[in-house]
């Protein structure tokens, strides 16, 4: 009952946030539209609260002073949400499968977001840094997952150089996110689980490192922290009595992208 009620006012909520969202991107000016999308942001994190997801924000001291790269773990829906609470003003990296929605794509425009090709590659690369060089003198805060997929709790992808190229173009820090929201609402599960579901801002990366040692300390920060965050969340569920049926396949998320097919087979063989 919990997760067919959430369902409800997931899309009751989503529909009338995207119509006022569609009708204020008409008005000059972004100021509205960004402020529709904050009041839909927190209207889905009151809906996690209320069928007994607990968010705990922890790591916050550690932000370092605007503008800078924020790189979250991705194994939720309702991770954008949770995360565009934390903050006045954000630019977000999001996939072109968003454009496809009706009366969507004006409402991106309007927020600044960057979209990029989901399929990744060269165009991809191009549409990224062309988008950030906007969002970068604008001086806004920039969300992009690392990983590029969503991803099951307790998987994880390899880690892409777009966020370094960002850093690069800017000399901002990245912090790292790790995240077990995950365990509560996994990918786009129907499913929704009570228990802490917690984000934890880790120690930023300043600019300066190469493409591999940045990558190399990104992933390790996230995974390491992450698969904490996960384990902590089990032992909750353990004392807690909470049980889970088994993980069924993923139909969307998990997905190779033609880039993570090309570099598994340039991959030297074991």
């Amino acid at each position: 009952m919990r997760s067919f009620l959430f369902t409800v006012g997931f899309w009751w909520v989503s529909v009338m946030y995207v119509l006022l969202a569609a009708a204020l991107a008409l008005v000059p000016g972004s100021k509205g539209v960004r402020w529709a999308v904050r009041r839909y942001s927190r209207r889905m994190v009151q809906l996690m609260k209320l069928c007994g997801i607990q968010p705990e924000v922890r790591g916050k001291e550690r932000l370092p002073p605007t503008p800078f790269i924020i790189a979250p773990k991705h194994s939720s829906y309702g991770d954008g949400f949770l995360m565009y609470v934390q903050f006045d003003d954000i630019a977000f990296v999001t996939g072109d499968h968003l454009e496809r929605f009706p009366l969507v794509p004006k409402v991106l425009e309007k927020l600044g977001a960057i979209v990029i090709d989901n399929c990744g590659g060269p165009e991809a690369r191009r549409d990224l840094a062309n988008s950030f060089a906007q969002a970068a003198q604008d001086k806004r805060n920039v969300l992009i997952y690392p990983e590029g997929n969503l991803s099951k709790v307790g998987k994880h992808h390899r880690f892409r150089a777009g966020v370094w190229h960002m850093q690069e173009a800017s000399q901002w820090p990245v912090v790292p996110v790790a995240t077990s929201l995950g365990l509560r609402w996994q990918q786009e599960d129907f499913k929704k689980y009570p228990g802490p579901a917690v984000i934890e801002f880790l120690d930023p990366i300043p600019p300066g490192l190469g493409k591999d040692e940045f990558l190399k300390q990104l992933s390790s920060a996230i995974i390491v922290n992450t698969d904490r965050l996960v384990a902590e969340g089990r032992e909750w569920d353990a004392a807690n009595g909470l049980k889970r049926p088994p993980d069924r396949p993923s139909k969307k998320a998990d997905q190779d992208t033609d880039e993570d097919r090309a570099a598994r087979e340039k991959a030297p063989k074991p």
